[in-house]
């Protein structure tokens, strides 16, 4: 049992750092698997690319067109599975179909650049 003020203090100190490091990762898990939205967006892949210094990510963009004649909106997304990352790849410059979770009050780009992280996609004929 600590008897002195700084065996106190230390104490104290670490009990408030494992509390808020506790804090954060379930705040962290939360924001990672409860999503915000979901939805499908369809368009024509412009690029996917795996970014970033430490974190690496699938990064891409999907060109909507609304219609002909009309300036292409661009959505910016993320992809976490590497099989969907494979898949997206494979379908590079086709039309597609994304499915996509929105994930609000990420602390970090370490976990994806955008909200947006793609969980299927499937190409249009």
């Amino acid at each position: 049992m600590p008897t002195s003020t700084t065996q106190k203090f230390a104490l104290g100190l670490g009990l408030a750092i494992a509390a808020l490091t506790t804090a954060f990762a379930l705040y962290v898990y939360i924001a990672m698997t409860w999503s915000y939205s979901e939805g499908e967006r369809a368009g024509f892949l412009q690029k996917i690319s795996k970014k970033g210094w430490i974190c690496k990510t699938w990064e891409g963009e999907l060109s909507l067109v609304a219609m002909p004649g009309a300036a292409p909106e661009k959505f910016l997304f993320t992809v976490r599975d590497e099989t969907v990352a494979a898949q997206i790849n494979a379908a590079a410059g086709k039309r597609v179909t994304l499915a996509y979770e929105q994930h609000k009050g990420l602390p970090t780009s370490c976990l994806g650049d955008t909200d947006y992280f793609v969980v299927g996609v499937r190409e249009i004929e």
